[in-house]
Formats: C-alpha cells, structure tokens, sequence
C-alpha cells in the first residue's frame, strides 16, 4: 500500500529515478545473456539463472516472513506456469545464440503488445482501444522492419529474431495465465515456484543439448551471470514489485520504454552490434508503440 500522503502513482522524484533505473537494467539483460552465452550453453544459461533467483528469493521471503507455501491446486496451477516458463525461456535463450543483443532487446519488448491482444480475449473488461490499437500497430511494423535488417555479422538473424518471437508469444501466455489466477498469490509464490519446478528440466536439457554446458569460463562471462541471476532476476525483480505495490502500474509502466532503448544502446556500446537504418526505425517504431500504449494522461484534480 503507498505510504501516507503518497497516492498511488503519484510517484516521488527519488523512486522515478530508481524506476528508470530498474528498466535501464531490464533493457541491459539481452547482453548480459549474449555474453554468458560465450562460455556456457543456453539451456546452462537459464538454468544457473533461475536456481540463483529462486535461492535469492526463498532468503528474502525467509528475511522478510512472507508466506510461499502454496496448496495442491496452486502447486498445478504453478506445474503450469512452469512448462510455459521452460517453453518460453528455451526458446529465447536459443534464440539470443543466433542473433544479436540489439535484436533480442526490441523483439522482447513487443511483449506488452502480445499481452493486449490475447487480454482482450481471455480477460473480461480488459478490451482493445483505439489508443492501444495504434501502439500495437507501430510494434509489430517495428518487427517486422527488423526482420529486413541484413548487417555483415556472423549472425543467422532471422532465425533467431524468429524464434524470440515465438518465445515472447509464449511469455504473454503466460503473463495471461497469471492475470487469471494472480488473486491467490502474493507476487512472490507466482513468480519463485515456476522457476523451482523449472530449473531441473533446464540443467537435464543442458546435459543432452547443449553443445559444451560449461566452457571458457571469463570474467565477463561470470559478470554476465551475475547481472543476469542477481542484478535483473533478483534485485530488480524485487525492487520492481515494491515500487508496483506503492506506486501502482499506471506510474510505473510510464517507463517500460527505456528497456529497448538500454538494450541497444548497450548492445552497440558492448558488443559492437551495428547500428543499421533497419535497426534505427525499428527502435523508434516499437518505443513510440510502448510509450502510446503504456503512458496516460492524468485526470486534473478536482478543485
């Protein structure tokens, strides 16, 4: 709940700086996994990912004594969640191996215009305005211009812009799923189990499909993993739920546009990824698509 004298989405110029600092570092988590990808394989990736997470997870739970014991039918419905997860995640983290950071970055953040179309089929009230209509329009051209981007790299791009994309249909699947159930959980229960339950499959894929699980181990590959396991799937995700629980998502999605913007921008500070004219529409085309769709305009008080 926000503290006294704070309204929900009236947001403090402390935590808008920490908010866009949170989505500066979402944005940045493409490279992280470009990177850790040198050294280990992509199904190891996610797995050494999400067992740090979720242990990071179960001591904050544990410090702060928030409830994660979850009955029978939660535990199925989670098994759910789980395999949408595996699903999701083996398909993003095989799709970063053939693509670049720049490319994974804008891909995965048409995420939220997924989650409008399926919504306004399977969740009551949650309909597609003329506003959001618009957004979702820029987004998807905004891909599909980016599936004509051709740079002189070593990447097969469309194959693996491709298959982010299916993992990101499967990622909205399972935001929807969520929105359904989400009334009997706290944001911790939905979000730690489906990592547990999925944690093994990945470590057993890594086994049998990876090409090597574990390689050159480099300083660059461990920060990668760090940024990955601590930075964005741990902190952030903490910090995140605590500024969505006082500020409410109104305020807090105003800023979901900088993710594509720090995803590029560091995949060509980082990486080298090139800067095409291809690359360049794209951007504007799916960050002006995010910042129709998420920012409203507030109400006048009324004196």
């Amino acid at each position: 709940m926000p503290e006294s004298g704070v309204k929900n989405g009236d947001m403090t110029i402390k935590a808008s700086f920490l908010t866009a600092f949170i989505c500066f570092l979402f944005g940045g988590n493409t490279v992280a996994i470009k990177l850790s990808l040198t050294g280990l394989g992509a199904y190891t990736t996610a797995g050494i990912r999400f067992a740090v997470a979720a242990m990071i997870i179960l001591c904050w739970a544990w410090v702060k004594k928030i409830p994660i014991k979850i009955n029978p039918k939660q535990v199925g419905q989670t098994l759910v969640l789980a395999v949408v997860f595996v699903v999701q995640l083996s398909l993003f983290y095989n799709g970063m191996v053939k693509t670049t950071a720049s490319h994974g970055a804008l891909i995965s953040n048409v995420l939220p215009f997924f989650i409008l179309i399926l919504a306004h089929f399977f969740i009551p009230g949650d309909r597609i305005t003329a506003k959001k209509a618009l957004g979702i329009s820029l987004g998807f051209i905004g891909v599909i211009i980016l599936f004509f981007d051709t740079p002189d790299m070593a990447y097969d791009l469309k194959t693996g812009d491709g298959i982010i994309l299916t993992a990101v249909v499967f990622w909205a699947a399972g935001a929807i799923r969520v929105k359904q159930i989400i009334a009997d959980y706290n944001f911790l229960q939905i979000t730690l189990y489906p990592m547990i339950f999925a944690v093994p499959f990945f470590f057993i894929a890594g086994f049998f499909w990876d090409d090597r699980m574990v390689g050159t181990i480099s300083g660059s590959v461990l920060g990668a993993m760090f940024y990955q396991s601590f930075i964005t799937a741990s902190f952030g995700f903490l910090v995140w739920n605590s500024l969505l629980q006082k500020y409410g998502a109104v305020a807090m999605h105003s800023f979901v546009f900088i993710m594509p913007l720090s995803g590029v921008l560091l995949g060509v500070l980082m990486l080298g990824d090139p800067v095409t004219p291809h690359l360049a529409a794209s951007i504007i085309l799916i960050v002006t698509g995010v910042m129709v769709v998420n920012i409203k305009r507030r109400t006048p008080p009324v004196c």
